[in-house]
């Protein structure tokens, strides 16, 4: 269904690139993948703790490798981790390894979403609405230099982002259009 290349989702804590990726993997009929969770696979234990253990540093070597790993050996649907992209060398490696859907959500819509998140290591601190600004601000441009298509996936359900997600990558000839897209004969 798709050129061979993974069809990779970045994007901030909570932007739904794990929810809409699982999603539209069944929908396409496409495998899905979530960096992370291979992350935590290779480490052992979870990425806050090690984070905490080892530092962001480490961390984002081993995200590298994976990341890596993934776009050169995954045909389907792949989450990144939200930093992923901090690294010029990812950024690079997503963009021209697969096709690249920013799922953009404004700091508030996210906040609204991961208020009683823990798991997240860069949102536990005193002001996490403040800290997803300082992220957003950060990272927005490098998601953009990075992806192929932008997506709001601030307000509308997972119905709806996913079924926005199918529409441009049809529009990009990524996938082929859908029978119910087509006019009729």
């Amino acid at each position: 269904m798709t050129s061979g290349k993974p069809i990779i989702l970045i994007g901030l804590p909570g932007s739904g690139k794990s929810s809409i990726g699982r999603r539209l993997g069944r929908e396409l009929d496409l495998p899905f993948l979530d960096s992370d969770t291979v992350i935590e696979e290779r480490i052992a234990c979870s990425i806050r703790d090690y984070f905490e253990r080892e530092g962001e540093v480490s961390f984002r070597d081993i995200e590298q490798s994976v990341i890596s790993e993934l776009v050169a050996t995954h045909c389907g649907v792949l989450a990144t981790g939200g930093g992923a992209i901090l690294r010029d060398i990812n950024r690079r490696t997503l963009r021209e390894g697969g096709h690249v859907v920013y799922l953009r959500s404004s700091p508030e819509d996210l906040f609204r979403r991961l208020r009683h998140d823990v798991k997240r290591p860069l949102l536990q601190v005193d002001d996490p609405l403040g800290r997803l600004r300082q992220l957003y601000d950060v990272r927005d441009p490098l998601y953009r230099e990075t992806a192929h298509e932008v997506i709001d996936t601030g307000r509308p359900t997972l119905v709806m982002s996913v079924n926005l997600v199918v529409a441009q990558l049809e529009l990009a000839g990524i996938i082929p259009s859908s029978p119910q897209a087509r006019p009729p004969e």
